[in-house]
């Protein structure tokens, strides 16, 4: 069993592995054609970043081990191999062990890099890509796992007794705290806001691939909810793989019927990121809930989120290309709140600590976030200037196209920016 565990976290790995995929296809989808090569760099450097981090300070400053139970923070450090990576496996098992060493610090690495993929999309088609890389660099190595420790890693929040079972807070809410800090500092798109104070929408370029990159990211999340099993249970990963569904087909057909009675149209945006928030919303219980407290939780995220879009967008002027802050930040809190309102630990004192857990990441990655970028800002700035942002970040940053582009007298037309560039 021990074999047989252990795999089935590692195909987890691969599994969360993919959502990066789905991430950077996602993202791509819903920014400007002149803007898909940033968006995939961006994504290319993140899990390379955040494996690296995670190994050289973040595992250890989040899973600490013994000496450290209740606390704020963990120890700085690389991954230790000696602490059971290498331990007989008989003797693993016997002591509780369902997989490795190894197995624990790949697994959790998807999960950091993960957290940190969040913001890239909130912050897309205006950042400048060095400072953006930066601040991944540190939020991965020491923000998330501060927070992750907190919990995952037998600190304060554990001995609370806050339940997140798969991250809705540890890792969605943080990530889309985070994108909220970003996009307060860096401002609209240029043209997103009118004089007159009307919002100008800016569509993406390629539904299709939004589409393709939420379809891969529901497949993705049977591992990062799957796997946080921490083995191949079968009751216990199957009915994770039952919420996990339910929840996030819910979450779509709510957002489906909010978005007709708030647009009087079919937003398939809408539907996509419904889909989303229902991933999010059951991420932090979904080991806990029955399949109709899982629907419900997806139903309320579903309307959550064109609410959640619109208050940001038009209320707030803040501007998310990809709706990050609503389907991780809010609905990452919805989801931490349902634990205490269903489920087998449902109760007001659960209630209390789940929302003193939530607030606590939040407010913790917020500010984190807010420092970093604003000390980015001070020393290099972190947004493109006015003309670089309309030819695109593609010419700016990278110089290349996403796409092949007609030829027209000599001349290569950028369609939907109205530039132009010879080569």
């Amino acid at each position: 069993m021990f074999t047989v565990n252990n795999l089935w976290v590692l195909i987890a790995t691969a599994l969360v592995f993919i959502m990066h995929l789905g991430f950077a296809t996602l993202e791509a989808g819903f920014v400007q054609r002149k803007n898909v090569v940033n968006i995939l760099f961006k994504n290319s450097m993140i899990i390379s970043i955040g494996l690296l981090t995670y190994y050289f300070i973040g595992y250890n400053l989040m899973y600490p081990g013994e000496g450290y139970e209740g606390g704020f923070i963990g120890a700085f450090g690389p991954m230790d191999w000696a602490a059971g990576a290498t331990a007989d496996y008989a003797a693993a098992a016997e002591a509780g062990a369902t997989y490795t060493g190894y197995t624990d610090f790949i697994f959790q690495a998807m999960f950091a890099a993960t957290c940190a993929t969040i913001v890239s999309g909130a912050v897309a088609e205006r950042i400048k890509l060095v400072p953006f890389l930066i601040f991944a660099t540190l939020f991965v190595a020491i923000s998330y796992p501060i927070t992750g420790m907190w919990k995952w890693g037998g600190g304060w929040l554990d001995a609370m007794g806050f339940y997140d079972f798969a991250g809705s807070t540890l890792v969605h809410a943080a990530g889309g705290f985070a994108a909220l800090a970003a996009i307060i500092l860096l401002g609209s798109r240029r043209g997103k806001y009118r004089p007159d104070g009307s919002v100008s929408a800016i569509p993406g370029h390629s539904m299709p691939l939004a589409a393709i990159g939420v379809f891969l990211l529901w497949f993705g999340w049977f591992g990062f909810n799957g796997g946080s099993v921490l083995s191949a249970d079968p009751n216990g990963v199957s009915l994770v793989f039952v919420t996990t569904s339910l929840a996030a087909a819910a979450g779509g057909v709510a957002a489906f019927f909010m978005g007709y009675i708030m647009f009087k149209t079919y937003d398939l945006s809408m539907v996509l990121n419904g889909i989303l928030g229902g991933l999010v919303g059951i991420t932090a219980g979904a080991d806990l809930m029955s399949g109709g407290e899982s629907i419900l939780i997806g139903l309320i995220a579903g309307i959550i989120i064109p609410l959640s879009i619109v208050f940001f967008d038009k209320t707030l002027r803040l501007d998310d290309p990809v709706g990050a802050t609503s389907v991780h930040g809010m609905c990452g809190i919805w989801g931490t709140l349902a634990v205490g309102i269903f489920g087998a630990s449902a109760g007001i004192d659960q209630l209390i600590t789940q929302l003193i857990g939530t607030l606590a990441v939040g407010i913790f990655s917020f500010a984190t976030s807010f420092a970093i970028f604003s000390a980015l800002k001070a020393i290099m700035g972190i947004r493109v200037d006015e003309e670089e942002e309309i030819r695109g970040l593609d010419l700016g940053e990278h110089d290349m196209h996403a796409y092949t582009l007609a030829k027209e007298d000599g001349v290569f037309q950028l369609t939907d920016s109205g530039s132009s560039v010879v080569r």
